[in-house]
């Protein structure tokens, strides 16, 4: 994912497991934390297969990784993934928004701004 300064981005392929959070996100985030890079831009495109049941207890517990954050995009056209993100997308701390898959370019701009 080509991104501007201040904004990270993760794009799940496969099947997402704990290991892939434990990993790569959460240390990820953190660094770009202490860097004062505070906005995220997740997609969950035609590659996402789903989580494995752990993936699952791990995305649920990101929210601690998320203080202090700015602005999250999640991009994706998945029903059950727009579903969830209109109802508990109040609790990710600073702005959050849900783009289409087609919007990906805009999900960047609006997480950059």
């Amino acid at each position: 994912m080509d991104l501007p300064a201040g904004v990270i981005g993760f794009e799940a392929v496969g099947e997402v497991k704990a290991a892939d959070y434990r990993d790569v996100l959460i240390p990820a985030m953190d660094e770009a934390a202490d860097r004062h890079e505070m906005r995220l831009v997740y997609v969950l495109g035609e590659r996402f297969t789903g989580y494995e049941p752990s993936g699952v207890w791990a995305d649920a517990k990101l929210g601690v990784h998320l203080h202090g954050w700015e602005r999250t995009a999640l991009v994706t056209d998945l029903g059950w993934a727009s579903h969830l993100s209109a109802l508990f997308g109040w609790m990710v701390p600073g702005e959050f928004r849900h783009f289409p898959l087609a919007e990906r370019q805009a999900a960047i701009a609006w997480a950059a701004s």
